[in-house]
């Protein structure tokens, strides 16, 4: 991201955490009153999709990007018994091991 979008983002979400309406014009006085140079479009995109989606939505699924698409492979034919029982990952038993303990490393925090 560009310093244009950083300045972009951050004012319009001081302008959604006060509650006041996102508009081109609020955006643009936000990011010159922190003395940040912007293109005069970025505001107007920003007020744009302050429009068209909620704000608060886009916060909480910040993280909650979409899954990537699951890869086929083909195989033609003998081979794709064989290539399907190679791909098979092993299945490995996990030990649980035991917590150490102070009284394991010969002294204590309090002596």
């Amino acid at each position: 991201m560009s310093l244009s979008q950083f300045a972009c983002t951050y004012a319009t979400l001081i302008l959604h955490d006060e509650d006041i309406s996102i508009t081109s014009d609020k955006i643009a006085r936000l990011v010159k009153a922190a003395n940040v140079t912007v293109e005069s479009y970025w505001p107007s995109l920003f007020a744009k999709l302050a429009e068209k989606r909620n704000v608060g939505d886009l916060i909480m699924n910040i993280g909650a990007g979409g899954g990537g698409a699951p890869v086929a492979v083909a195989s033609s034919g003998s081979a794709a018994g064989g290539a399907a029982a190679a791909a098979a990952p092993a299945v490995e038993e996990k030990k649980e091991e035991a917590p150490e303990s102070d009284d394991d490393m010969g002294f204590s925090l309090f002596d």
